[in-house]
């Protein structure tokens, strides 16, 4: 029976490795490519060169929209970090059917295509005067990314009963208080998972972008896009290639952390 089970965990895990290396691999090939001494995409032929590295350190215009980018994500990041931990503070503690309601709604951008919700933020952003700014795009990604806050945090907070907050409020805590000293402490790892998760999806963002940008907003992936578009550059295999690390690596200290909190 036990060897049955080990055959069977055995085989579970292969096809599990073996669905990830195909998923990855397509990802990898950006890795030599970027490394290339050639003014185009190609595999580099005995020579490495960095030198399109250099450029994304050199061009204004991709340090422009390292910035930019940074600035947003950071900024929706922090906003629905906040926005999403209360939210589902609020549905834990009411646990209803119209908790549940108001937790469909908050999830309904996970259902909905980003090509209609691009088109939806176009209209209403048309309206309010928020097309190709600052605010409009960090209240698009606020509005993409709170839904994944909300599911990190429910899951962080499935883990503690009730009785915890009865406690703290019996023994004289008031409702701040057991909110900061109590809940927030004890679901840490899932709200820095959110955070962690809600930067690298606003940084990535790019259908919605494209349709509420124009000249003063210009993103990394749109410039990647534009780039692909009028001038396949071995830089963007660059760029792939460091947004790949720096979400391998964001992904790994997140598990690290849950893993350290108990919660893997």
């Amino acid at each position: 029976m036990n060897s049955r089970l080990t055959i069977r965990r055995a085989l579970v895990i292969g096809v599990a490795w073996a669905a990830i290396l195909f998923l990855l691999l397509p990802l990898l090939v950006s890795v030599p490519v970027s490394l290339t001494p050639n003014d185009y995409l190609s595999m580099p032929d005995g020579t490495i060169s960095m030198r399109h590295y250099a450029v994304l350190f050199e061009d204004d215009g991709w340090l422009a929209s390292f910035a930019q980018s940074g600035v947003i994500a950071l900024a929706s990041a922090t906003i629905s970090v906040t926005l999403g931990t209360l939210c589902a503070i609020g549905l834990w503690k009411i646990a209803s059917r119209r908790g549940e309601t108001v937790r469909l709604v908050i999830l309904f951008p996970l259902i909905v295509p980003p090509i209609v919700s691009a088109l939806a933020f176009y209209r209403l952003w048309a309206d309010w005067r928020l097309l190709d700014s600052y605010t409009g795009t960090i209240l698009a990604h606020v509005v993409l990314t709170v839904p994944y806050v909300v599911v990190s945090v429910s899951t962080s907070l499935a883990t503690l009963g009730l009785k915890v907050e009865q406690a703290s409020r019996n023994l004289g805590a008031n409702l701040y208080q057991t909110l900061r000293h109590v809940i927030l402490p004890l679901i840490r790892p899932g709200v820095f998972s959110a955070a962690v998760f809600a930067f690298i999806l606003s940084w990535d963002e790019l259908v919605v972008t494209l349709f509420i940008s124009s000249r003063h907003i210009y993103t990394l992936p749109r410039r990647m896009w534009d780039g692909m578009r009028e001038n396949v550059d071995p830089a963007i295999a660059a760029v792939s290639t460091l947004m790949l690390v720096g979400t391998c690596a964001a992904i790994a200290v997140t598990l690290a952390r849950r893993r350290t909190a108990g919660e893997l």
